[in-house]
């Protein structure tokens, strides 16, 4: 488990928070926040909102009802440009690491340094380069994503999220896909800018490995009560939860080592 301190200040802050697709709820009554520092995971089994907790917090999807609260104002609720502006100084790896095929890893980690920030030509290549090494791609900067495995493509994604030192990280499922090496050596990625950048990180995953190795907090949602079933640091909440669904789901259904 990491021993590395959290701090106790709330970076995000989700009361009453109710998301649904037109008339079907996904999700209503959801309350939880995220402490500065954390690395905070979102678990659940399928079909039970993971992803779609994360477009809200992510500013891509608009709740039903209820509040998302950063430093204090309101997500959901604040002027269009102050939305984005906020969100921009956040960084988000999906799935897929959503590269652009016709771009090479370094203009793909350069755009938002060109969209959103005033460094030079020069300024910029050197910050490309810099993000590429940290996550292992030095020297793959004239690439193409089509020329790399899917860890590869990930880690290029993960580059391109960190390029401007986000102040929360999201991931979306970063092991999915990967054989078991590529997936611990993303857990470890994750470990090692979170404690680089002091970045809040949140990952939605139901990945056991990566759940126990990185988090520091966690939600399990239910999607037959379509809420948060249980919360707390993920190796406190194999050994001490009440229900009997968030037990099965942290020991793929069978028992810990504690109760054999």
């Amino acid at each position: 488990m990491p021993s590395r301190p959290v701090q106790s200040e709330s970076h995000l802050e989700v009361s009453r928070l109710s998301l649904a697709f037109g008339r079907t709820v996904i999700l209503e009554d959801v309350n939880f926040h995220i402490k500065r520092g954390d690395i905070f995971i979102i678990m659940g089994g399928s079909g039970s909102g993971k992803s779609t907790v994360l477009k809200s917090l992510t500013g891509l999807k608009q709740p039903r009802e209820g509040v998302i609260a950063y430093q204090g104002r309101d997500l959901w609720t604040c002027a269009p440009a102050e939305r984005k502006k906020i969100v921009r100084s956040w960084g988000v790896l999906y799935q897929g690491g959503a590269l652009w095929s016709s771009m090479t890893l370094a203009e793909n980690v350069a755009l938002p340094l060109e969209q959103f920030t005033d460094q030079t030509p020069q300024q910029i290549r050197e910050l490309v380069a810099f993000k590429l090494a940290l996550v292992g791609l030095s020297g793959y900067e004239d690439y193409y994503p089509a020329e790399l495995s899917g860890g590869m493509r990930k880690r290029a994604g993960l580059a391109r999220a960190i390029a401007q030192d986000p102040e929360i990280l999201f991931f979306d499922e970063p092991s999915a896909g990967l054989d078991p090496v590529s997936a611990k050596h993303m857990d470890d990625l994750i470990l090692e800018l979170q404690a680089g950048l002091g970045s809040t990180v949140v990952v939605v995953t139901h990945e056991l490995a990566s759940i126990f190795a990185i988090g520091t907090n966690s939600i399990f949602l239910d999607s037959e009560t379509k809420t948060v079933l249980d919360s707390g640091h993920p190796g406190q909440l194999l050994e001490h939860t009440s229900h009997p669904k968030v037990r099965a789901f942290l020991t793929r259904g069978g028992t810990d080592s504690k109760s054999e």
